[in-house]
């Protein structure tokens, strides 16, 4: 079933969409409907107000999920499945023409030969201005400057129409016309072209790593791929094209010798290092202007006219022939289109790395897979699921050794003989180590449990510990005056900034990430209760005290209720700064966690993972929030309604 559902996956999206299109559509004549009822009942800043809403929620989802069909290109291939190969086929034609138009104004604005000249000459003219007199004699200074005068007699050779040999110019016409034969190709019929077997037998677009397979399986396709193959041919003669001209080939041999003759100096000179470097680095700045124009690139400017014309009609031609192709790749996929490799076409654009959401869910049902041998999981632990997990194991991370130090008594030591008996201290360091079994219980196990774990143990510490401490700050001068620089001191500085000394010191286990995270809990907890605490009304307290209250109670009845809200609030802002600093923690070190798998996936460029890791936090930090909520709305319903 799930096979099943990997390969229809375009398909499932496209049910998907519809489904939002009409959800979105309903949410919004509901909300109109909605607001039209109750505009008169509610006024402006009333609570209430705030409150339902269902079906905004509705539109809100609906809407994000369609731009992320959209821009991921989930819309095109789920109601155009057969575009994205089409797209590949003409990416191989634009592929093997390249080299073609490279040397064409047609991706820009001048002839290649018109960019070669210009830059050559601009270079020749900055080395004659710059010539290192003193490290070259009267002589050799005569030489390079006819090297560079010659350089300049090639460009202008090859530049003249008149020097241009026969065969080069016959050469580019055979080209030509081997391309107005394929711009007539491009416009024949091609629906009784067939796709081979094994093109047919290819994945689906996406399903596998193979984003986009090369085998076309639509007679648009197979006519592109043929036309394909035919263009790459004619790029390998344009390549090796040469500009021969006999006016050049005396003065090429020449510059040669000269050129020659100055490196042959070098080697049997004396002078300095510094001065032979000097000369080398001119010699072979001048030898590689040179050997740039003797390879025969640079053509007159007419000669390639005919040439341009016929590529021009031939990109016509395949904008033609794509037919409504043009129409589903401008209205449903975003973007630069497709990109042709050796193995297989790439999207490009928000396609590339905006992976469609029923990829994201298929790599999620795979990372979910408890099964390691199958492939589920990730590096070898389950992404979320249970394990039997050694009672010893929760003692040992619940007990500190140093604990054990502090009771009466000495460790044992052996004896005379040889032998060693525990005595109670030993007994009680191996019960705190975890070296004891004490059974086995099912405990959550893998990466998604590993981050809330971290997180729990943090926010139950930070909140144990925080609050109180907050609370005695906000009644007692003492205690603010005493703690407050302490947690002003740190408190500004970005936890990121801690995490490499924290690290440092604990190691990569859970010890390290858990501590840098009590760090953020503790310090918003502390402002959040002390805020609350401070802020409680003075009639309030003094009516307890007039009515025999004491502080105890005060602070039971008082106090700590008019702390609540800002110290729920201060719970809700540390879960969602703890998750984002375990998330960094994980990433800079760990081998497990949410933190740990995108990590690794961006050393890969694993784009699908990486969503699949952005979501998961997303949904988890979303849960939190909405528990945190419950838990205000139940907790503390009087407020905003006195």
């Amino acid at each position: 079933m799930l096979d099943w559902l990997s390969q229809e996956r375009a398909f499932i999206a496209s049910i998907i969409i519809v489904i939002l299109l009409i959800t979105l559509l309903w949410s919004i004549l509901v909300g109109l409907r909605q607001a039209t009822y109750r505009a008169k009942d509610q006024v402006f800043g009333d609570p209430e107000r705030t409150l339902g809403g269902w079906y905004w929620t509705l539109s809100g989802v609906s809407a994000i999920l369609l731009i992320w069909f959209y821009f991921s290109w989930g819309v095109g291939r789920a109601f155009f499945p057969e575009a994205g190969n089409e797209m590949c086929q003409v990416a191989k034609v634009e592929t093997a023409i390249a080299p073609i138009k490279a040397a064409l104004p047609i991706d820009s604005r001048y002839f290649k030969s018109t960019e070669l000249i210009v830059r050559n000459t601009e270079q020749l003219d900055v080395l004659e201005s710059n010539f290192p007199k003193s490290v070259f004699s009267e002589t050799e200074k005569q030489e390079l400057l006819n090297i560079i005068s010659s350089s300049r007699q090639i460009i202008g050779i090859f530049s003249d129409q008149e020097n241009q040999s026969l065969e080069s110019q016959r050469a580019i016409r055979d080209i030509s016309e081997d391309l107005d034969e394929l711009t007539d190709k491009l416009g024949k019929d091609y629906t009784e072209l067939k796709p081979s077997g094994e093109g047919l037998l290819q994945p689906n677009w996406g399903t596998t790593r193979i984003e986009l397979p090369l085998l076309p399986i639509t007679p648009k396709g197979v006519l592109f791929d043929y036309i394909s193959k035919d263009a790459e041919v004619l790029s390998r003669k344009f390549l090796k094209l040469r500009n021969n001209s006999a006016a050049a080939d005396s003065i090429i041999e020449a510059t040669k010798q000269q050129i020659k003759k100055l490196k042959l100096s070098n080697e049997e000179s004396d002078r300095s290092d510094e001065v032979l470097k000097e000369r080398k680095h001119y010699i072979k700045a001048v030898e590689r202007i040179f050997k740039r124009l003797d390879d025969g690139t640079i053509f007159p400017p007419q000669a390639l006219d005919g040439l341009n014309d016929s590529i021009k009609d031939f990109l016509r031609a395949i904008e033609g022939t794509k037919g409504n192709l043009w129409l589903v790749q401008a209205l449903f996929i975003p973007g630069a289109g497709v990109v042709k490799s050796k193995t297989q076409c790439t999207e490009q654009g928000s396609g590339r790395w905006l992976p469609k959401p029923t990829d994201v869910v298929a790599k999620f049902l795979l990372l979910a897979n408890p099964n390691l041998e199958s492939g589920g999981g990730y590096k070898g632990t389950t992404l979320f699921w249970w394990d039997w997990v050694e009672i010893a194991d929760i003692v040992s991370f619940l007990i500190p050794d140093f604990l054990i130090d502090l009771l009466p008594g000495d460790y044992g030591v052996h004896s005379e003989q040889g032998l060693f008996v525990p005595n109670y201290k030993d007994k009680l360091q191996a019960f705190a180590q975890g070296d004891v079994y004490l059974g086995a219980i099912p405990m959550l196990d893998g990466h998604i449990w590993d981050s809330l774990f971290r997180v729990l143990v943090a926010l139950a510490l930070g909140i144990f510990l925080g609050v109180p401490l907050g609370i005695y700050m906000g009644i007692s001068r003492f205690f603010k005056s005493f703690f407050d620089p302490i947690i002003e001191l740190y408190r500004p500085v970005p936890p990121l900034a801690w995490a490499p000394l924290i690290l440092t010191i604990f190691g990569i286990q859970d010890d390290g990430k858990i501590f840098l995270l009590f760090m953020v809990s503790f310090a918003i907890m502390v402002i959040s209760a002390r805020t609350g605490a401070s802020g409680t009304q003075l009639s309030k307290i003094r009516a307890s005290h007039s009515l025999g209250a004491s502080n105890r109670q005060i602070l039971r009845y008082v106090i700590l209720p008019n702390a609540l809200p800002e110290i729920l609030t201060g719970i809700r802002i540390a879960i969602g700064v703890c998750w984002g600093t375990l998330v960094a923690a994980e990433m800079l070190a760990g081998t497990t966690g949410i933190g740990f798998i995108e990590n690794v996936a961006r050393t890969v460029s694993d784009y699908e993972l990486i969503w699949v890791t952005i979501l998961i936090m997303g949904l988890l930090g979303l849960a939190f929030d909405l528990l945190m909520r419950l838990i205000i709305s139940r907790t503390i319903p009087w407020r905003g309604k006195g």
